[in-house]
């Protein structure tokens, strides 16, 4: 009977989630929105500052600050999908999110991480000819070059995203919609579902290998080539601006994909790690790059640190 059907898959897929934040770590809500907090204001200063020097200074619209402010955006939406509702989940304000909502926000969490993961490979990329064909480094890396690179981030990662929506929509649900999490993840959602979820399972996985997994291995090799070139350098000062170039962008790599895949490994093999702690550590990755990249490359390129200070103390006179 069709309307019974209709009815059936209404009630299957849940009107709303219950966001229970830490779970275990309730008493601690209100302590742990105060780190929260402050690390997301900072991130969204710092993102915002970063953005605004580079757009206004005519002298950072080089392919590598072009890279840069990409990331700041890709940091921005990141922070911005979760951190408001975890908030509001930690003050208790509203812990309620509408089943569409929740998509909403799985969808652009997970693609501003593939797109950030993408453009830190174009700007492993950038170091690679920057270092090991300084010469046609000009020829490469055109402003075109780089708005399809931009481009090519967001497609990549709205493809890898769009079908996990569908996924999550056929499923049922059966009225199970408290969910122990601070914000909606592809995972968090599908082991809601009262039905098999082998499917979600494989291609979160084969994702997750193919795009940041890949893109890691890749920055992997162009860092490789990188230090082979570097110690081919003849001068010990060419080989430590060499380095110093590098280390701020090995720093930003480090501290993005730590936390994300520990998270993710953690989520698929760790079975005795204490939920609190799969929730911390989804929580780290989209808390500790945007809250970070803006300070690692102020703190080490002296370009930018010089251009943001004026930003700072122009405004502050």
């Amino acid at each position: 009977h069709p309307t019974m059907a209709a009815l059936n898959q209404t009630s299957l897929q849940p009107a709303s989630f219950l966001l229970l934040g830490m779970a275990g770590l309730e008493d601690l809500h209100t302590w742990l929105s105060i780190p929260f907090c402050l690390m997301y204001i900072a991130a969204l200063l710092g993102n915002f500052i970063l953005l605004f020097v580079i757009v206004t200074e005519r002298s950072l619209h080089e392919p590598m600050y072009l890279f840069l402010a990409m990331l700041a955006v890709a940091d921005l939406v990141l922070s911005s999908s979760t951190v408001p509702k975890a908030l509001s989940v930690f003050w208790s304000l509203s812990k309620e999110i509408s089943f569409h909502a929740c998509l909403t926000q799985m969808f652009f969490t997970h693609l501003s991480f593939i797109a950030e993961s993408t453009i830190l490979l174009a700007m492993a990329f950038d170091r690679y000819v920057a270092i090991c064909d300084p010469l046609r480094y000009a020829t490469v890396f055109t402003h075109s070059l780089i708005a399809r690179i931009g481009l090519a981030a967001i497609a990549r990662s709205f493809c890898v995203m769009f079908p996990t929506i569908f996924l999550l929509q056929r499923l049922p649900y059966c009225s199970h919609s408290i969910m122990p999490h601070t914000y909606c993840e592809h995972m968090g959602i599908a082991r809601l579902a009262c039905a098999d979820i082998s499917v979600n399972i494989w291609y979160g996985f084969a994702t997750t290998l193919l795009s940041p997994g890949v893109d890691i291995v890749l920055i992997g090799v162009s860092y490789v080539l990188i230090l082979r070139a570097v110690f081919r350098l003849s001068s010990k000062d060419a080989q430590l601006k060499a380095v110093g170039t590098c280390s701020s962008h090995a720093c930003v790599i480090l501290m993005f994909y730590t936390p994300a895949f520990f998270s993710f490994f953690t989520h698929r093999f760790g079975r005795n790690v204490p939920h609190h702690v799969h929730i911390l550590l989804a929580n780290l990755y989209v808390l500790l790059p945007p809250m970070l990249n803006p300070i690692v490359y102020t703190m080490k390129n002296k370009h930018i640190r010089e251009k943001v200070s004026q930003v700072l103390f122009r405004t502050g006179q």
